[in-house]
């Protein structure tokens, strides 16, 4: 992948350590910072590091992410649609200890957040990611080859839309930091029909 893939992407709190090469994009992340409404715990916060591209219509994003020397409570990288800062998707795994991480997802609608998880061995280090739109609806899949990809989620965004904000995000919503590796992202037309009984 060329870096010429990048051109279109911009910054939503960038990081002070990044590196873009020929075919990744390597960042380290910074600690207190999240991306999460509201939803029990109160707090609002919209500072994770996230690089995104600008795209209407409908589609489909695959990208590959990988952590290196996650050891924080809810360290975090993946995928990420995101419209403002009350309504959008991220997926991603989350660190939670040595034994055990959650690879999950979150869908915030006007101002709330949600929260969906499944346990993996916290030796889950690489993860794929796959996300689809439909119009207003969307469909999350997650891999741990890049080839077999499984159903995270379906879901509606309620606020209208026409463009939307997609990429990658990182962060460490704890004391700790951590370095993220993206790659193999690749948007085209989407994947995903409702109709089509094998989906």
């Amino acid at each position: 992948m060329d870096k010429s893939v990048f051109q279109n992407y911009f910054w939503l709190n960038p990081p002070s350590k990044f590196e873009i090469k020929r075919d990744e994009l390597v960042l380290v992340t910074e600690p207190d910072t999240d991306l999460w409404q509201r939803t029990y715990y109160g707090f609002r916060k919209d500072d994770a590091h996230a690089f995104l591209t600008e795209t209407t219509g409908d589609f489909t994003y695959t990208v590959k992410t990988r952590f290196e020397d996650a050891r924080n409570l809810y360290d975090q990288c993946g995928v990420l649609m995101y419209i403002d800062c009350d309504n959008w998707i991220k997926a991603s795994v989350e660190y939670e200890n040595e034994t055990f991480s959650r690879v999950g997802s979150v869908v915030t609608n006007g101002g709330y957040s949600d929260w969906a998880t499944t346990d993996i061995p916290s030796s889950s280090n690489e993860m794929w990611y796959r996300l689809s739109r439909c119009g207003q609806d969307f469909y999350i899949e997650n891999s741990v080859d890049g080839k077999n990809f499984n159903q995270m989620r379906m879901l509606h965004m309620h606020l209208p839309f026409e463009k939307v904000n997609l990429g990658i995000y990182a962060c460490s919503p704890q004391a700790g930091s951590f370095k993220a590796i993206f790659s193999e992202m690749k948007r085209e037309a989407t994947q995903w029909h409702p109709f089509n009984k094998n989906n």
